[in-house]
């Protein structure tokens, strides 16, 4: 019987991928990854959902369902006991090198500029089961240092597309309060450039610069739109319960991308 591990879900939607037999950034991967039977592993963690806004452990308490990762559970191991320090930083390094806030020094919310961040002595998940043989991604929010040293293809992942930290990188300049709306001058001075696509160069077959990078197609991140206009305060009368697809207001965009992970072929 094969069981699936269910990762703590720690709103900022955070990919860990770890392929066996595959490469994700050659076009023609599909036709070479064999079968194999090391898994493959997802995980995902988002920033501010509370373990008792999952149906799968509230037993129903908080009037919506949460069916996409309830289905991770049923299918899986629900883990019971935890513990981990509240804030990003913290929590996300913790669960990377499997040491303790204490250890890895990272006790805070890491800050722009800090020359505090993602130890080399800290081994990290990636980097562990790169040696296996596992071809490593990592997708979303980082918030382990924005220096070089601290990036996370420098510890393990051979490829990464994010943001090292949320303030000032997830401003959303789509929103109708925006200074100067999504096409004004302010926008283009001043909005958001934390987005940030780097490779292990030292990897064969990866990109090497941005123009031979540039063509190629991301599948993990555009076959997998997710949606979102919906208001951030929701409304309970406004909330259809009937609907398969109904996530209750925890996290819509990590609800939703949930969902389209586990329906991906």
């Amino acid at each position: 019987m094969r069981r699936i591990l269910k990762s703590g879900i720690a709103l900022v939607i955070s990919l860990m991928l770890f392929l066996s037999g595959l490469l994700p950034w050659l076009p023609t991967a599909p036709a070479f990854a064999e079968e194999t039977t090391t898994p493959n592993i997802i995980v995902i963690m988002a920033d501010d959902v509370g373990w008792f806004n999952l149906s799968a452990y509230n037993d129903g308490m908080m009037g919506y369902r949460t069916p996409n990762i309830d289905r991770i559970a049923e299918e899986g191991i629900r883990f019971t006991d935890a513990y981990a320090e509240n804030s990003c930083t913290a929590g996300r390094a913790a669960f990377i090198t499997g040491q303790s806030p204490g250890r890895t020094g990272l006790t805070k919310v890491g800050l722009p500029g800090s020359d505090l961040g993602l130890s080399t002595e800290d081994i990290t998940l990636a980097e562990i089961l790169k040696e296996q043989g596992y071809a490593t991604g990592q997708f979303g929010k980082n918030h382990l240092g924005d220096r070089d040293e601290f990036l996370p293809t420098n510890h393990g992942f051979e490829e990464f597309y994010g943001n090292l930290y949320h303030l000032n990188s997830e401003e959303e300049p789509e929103n109708p309060d925006y200074p100067g709306g999504i096409d004004g001058d302010y926008v283009k001075k001043y909005g958001p450039k934390g987005v940030l696509h780097s490779y292990d160069t030292r990897v064969e077959g990866a990109p090497k610069t941005v123009a031979e990078a540039k063509d190629l197609h991301y599948s993990l991140v555009s076959e997998h739109p997710c949606i979102d206009d919906a208001s951030l305060s929701y409304k309970v009368d406004e909330l259809d319960e009937d609907d398969p697809d109904f996530e209750g207001p925890v996290g819509h965009q990590v609800i939703c991308n949930t969902g389209a992970l586990l329906s991906a072929p």
